[in-house]
């Protein structure tokens, strides 16, 4: 029998060597341990930050072939071959090195044949990396039953099985289908069934990485890193909801957003090249009856493409009086900025950065150059906290001008002349490195400077977007798919890719509605609103030269449809909002796949075209085209039709009528949700009334009031709303009250009537 490895404890840190290698295992949590060998790679994690241990008791048994390290919810056994595998509680298996060998996929092409078909442009997968000697991989068991999902936005279906991706954040403008590997953000978690049990993955390693996920093997699926430490966690968690709530303790949880950015967006490449066709947009939105809270200013609005500028000829010498007066509208202006800085001697940020060695070099220590859009460009070192800061104060620019939200792009980061080169010397945490490491966190770095930045200068809650992102970036910014493409494909990935990104952590999450590149349809558009309706981010935005697409793009049919969804998102912001409240604490995802909320019902697991809001709302938006009936899955429980309260029996499939304006839309029974009044954009003056619906006979629910703009909340300046329904029987209780303009009128609507409660302050209670 091989000799099994020593072993000493450092508190609760385990260390096994044998004559070969070193791994430390580390208990985080019960449920949560980190499994970690150096590779010589210096640095720190950016997606985790702050000490995430929490005191845990565990135990060390040793067995004649294997030890046993077991906390109160999770079991790893390593054997003399220092093999990894991790048990729930019940010793259902999770996590489980593979012990044979890889067998590469065969794919029928000798080299020679290879070569040819390389240089006539089309991609061979499979290369060699382990030709590499930094290359490092870990396989792991893949059973009959077992279900992957996360890696946020990747393409594809929910279940990833069956298919590879790479992590490395990626500009590619090509309509990208489910064959794509790679897009705009490194996300390297997955969260696992395995045989219906629920587990997570995190490799927290900035390196170009790859995932296979039994495309190779059906018998495995194994990450591959080029560099860095091998360093993963393995999450455990009795359910899929507790294994997402484990994974965002360890990397952030989305933070509390300000209440107008769940409201509508509109944007168009193009809009900002004058004031006049930005106020012709918002004339247009408001005399069409659209709601809308804010509308986006892409790379037009500078001086030729300069970051930290604007065109003051092109908005009549004064850009914040304009944004003043659209504010005073109600409505907010959101505006890009790209990473990369123009080389123009002369130009403020330019030389502040140049004085202050504030950009990346290259190896003989010269300002790194390449090309986006002002032409020749520089690239802060955003791996330097002196730069973040920097960064951040410039932001104030925008905030001064009024300006509501920053809006990164091009940070992945993209470039025109070629990819920047791997040797280029990046800084991380301070100490040289290179874009080789630094390229998958680059974004991220950027929109912390960004949130931070904006936060110090507003006092307000950051409304930050950006378009690449790592692990831990949803502590500080919105996200969206990136550059999608006006075809029905990618209105179908809308939900595999915001569900998993909600699983991944980051739950404010849109793509742009109607497609940002390619001519959408009236069609089309009208079925993207209908699917996006529940999105967190709900924007509408495309390129320059394609087909308009604003609402009012196509007339009618079209224009009244969407004004019709535009106001049903206004009236469930308040439910929208709470579920926010609710993720800031627990970080599960507003829009979420079925599976989440009930892994048990092996029919959930690979549907694709329908998603949850919360745990009682069920959205089967029509995502093909000319298709007016569809398949609904209802899943356990009674559910009711949003739109004319049938009841149905779960746990079957029902089909649907759905005409082109129509959603099917189906909330649970004995559901309460708020319903907010019909506005067309959200005010900051806090309502004086609430309205809630009650979906069957009875229920209870938690709502959730603050003043949905700055971090007073923290402090305890909210209420909390307990409302009761027991049949005819209703109450509302303030559970907590830390917030002074609490609501003097509640109504809440049953069945067959409307009861309202008005607010006693002597009593601070509803009668």
């Amino acid at each position: 029998m091989a000799k099994l490895p020593t072993y000493q404890q450092d508190h609760q840190t385990i260390i096994f060597k044998n004559s070969a290698r070193e791994i430390q295992l580390t208990i985080i949590t019960p449920e949560i341990i980190r499994v970690y060998e150096n590779h010589s790679e210096s640095g720190t994690s950016y997606a985790i930050e702050g000490d995430k241990q929490k005191p845990t008791d565990y135990r060390i048994i040793q067995k004649p072939d294997h030890y046993e390290i077991s906390t109160s919810a999770l079991t790893i056994k390593m054997d003399a071959a220092m093999h990894l595998d991790a048990y729930d509680s019940n010793n259902h298996p999770l996590i489980i090195d593979y012990r044979g060998s890889r067998t590469p996929l065969d794919r029928g092409i000798d080299e020679e044949h290879k070569k040819f078909v390389q240089e006539e442009g089309h991609n061979v997968p499979g290369a060699d990396d382990q030709n590499n000697p930094h290359y490092f991989q870990v396989v792991k068991d893949l059973a009959a039953d077992e279900q992957i999902y996360g890696l946020g936005d990747k393409t594809g279906y929910m279940n990833k099985r069956g298919y590879e991706y790479d992590d490395w954040n990626t500009d590619n403008p090509a309509p990208h289908l489910e064959n794509f590997t790679r897009l705009y953000k490194s996300i390297p978690v997955i969260i696992g069934l395995k045989a219906g049990h629920p587990y997570g993955l995190f490799f927290d390693n900035p390196y170009r990485s790859h995932f296979d996920f039994g495309k190779e093997n059906p018998d495995y699926y194994f990450y591959s890193a080029e560099d860095g430490n091998l360093n993963y966690y393995l999450i455990g968690g009795k359910t899929l909801k507790a294994v997402v709530t484990n994974y965002t303790y360890l990397t952030g949880r989305t933070p509390l957003p300000q209440k107008w950015t769940l409201g509508y967006q509109q944007s168009r490449w193009g809009y900002s090249a004058s004031q006049k066709m930005v106020q012709g947009i918002v004339d247009k939105m408001q005399q069409s009856d659209l709601p809308f809270d804010a509308i986006h200013l892409d790379i037009d609005y500078m001086q030729g493409y300069r970051v930290f500028t604007w065109d003051d000829a092109a908005y009549a010498g004064n850009p914040k009086k304009f944004v003043t007066n659209l504010k005073n509208q109600g409505k907010k202006i959101v505006a890009i900025i790209d990473p990369g800085v123009k080389k123009d001697p002369g130009y403020k940020i330019y030389d502040q950065g140049i004085q202050n060695d504030y950009f990346v070099k290259d190896l003989q220590g010269k300002v790194y150059v390449n090309q986006v859009w002002p032409g020749d460009a520089v690239f802060p070192d955003f791996g330097r906290t002196a730069v973040q800061d920097w960064w951040g104060k410039n932001d104030q620019f925008l905030t001064d001008m009024g300006v509501a939200g920053i809006w990164n792009d091009m940070n992945e980061p993209a470039s025109f002349q070629g990819e920047i080169p791997q040797d280029i010397v990046f800084s991380d945490h301070g100490r040289p490195s290179t874009h080789k490491k630094m390229h998958n966190v680059y974004g991220h770095n950027m929109a912390k400077a960004t949130y931070e930045g904006v936060k110090r200068a507003t006092g307000r809650r950051p409304f930050v977007i950006t378009r690449a992102a790592y692990s831990g970036t949803q502590k500080y910014s919105t996200v969206w798919t990136g550059d999608n493409h006006s075809i029905w494909p990618h209105l179908q990935l809308l939900i595999p890719q915001l569900c998993n990104l909600g699983m991944s952590g980051f739950t404010f999450a849109g793509t742009d509605i109607g497609g940002f590149g390619s001519d959408t349809t009236p069609e089309l558009l009208t079925r993207w609103i209908e699917a996006a309706i529940f999105s967190p981010l709900l924007r509408n935005h495309s390129a320059m030269g394609t087909r308009a697409q604003e609402p009012w793009a196509f007339g009618e049919p079209t224009l009244s449809i969407y004004r019709k969804f535009l106001k049903l998102r206004y009236r469930f912001i308040p439910y929208l909002y709470d579920l926010f409240a609710r993720e800031s604490k627990n970080g599960l995802p507003l829009m979420r796949p079925l599976v989440l909320n009930d892994e048990n019902d092996p029919r959930v697991r690979n549907i694709n075209d329908q998603y949850m809001v919360g745990d009682s709302v069920l959205v089967a938006p029509i995502v093909q085209p000319s298709q007016r009936k569809r398949l609904v899955y209802l899943p356990a429980g009674k559910w009711l039709d949003f739109w004319n309260h049938q009841e149905y029996d779960g746990q079957q499939d029902i089909v649907v009528d759905a005409p082109l304006d129509k959603l099917p839309l189906f909330i649970k029974k004995e559901t309460i949700l708020p319903w907010g009044p019909e506005v067309n954009q959200i005010s900051e003056t806090p309502d004086t009334t609430m309205t809630f619906n009650v979906y069957g006979d009875s229920g209870s629910y938690h709502h959730y009031q603050d003043n949905g703009l700055d971090f007073k909340y923290q402090q305890g300046e909210f209420n909390d709303y307990l409302i009761n329904v027991d049949h005819d029987q209703v109450s509302v209780k303030l559970v907590h009250q830390g917030f002074q303009p609490v609501y003097q009128h509640v109504t809440v609507n049953l069945k067959n009537q409307s009861i309202t409660l008005d607010y006693h302050s002597d009593t601070e209670d509803y009668k």
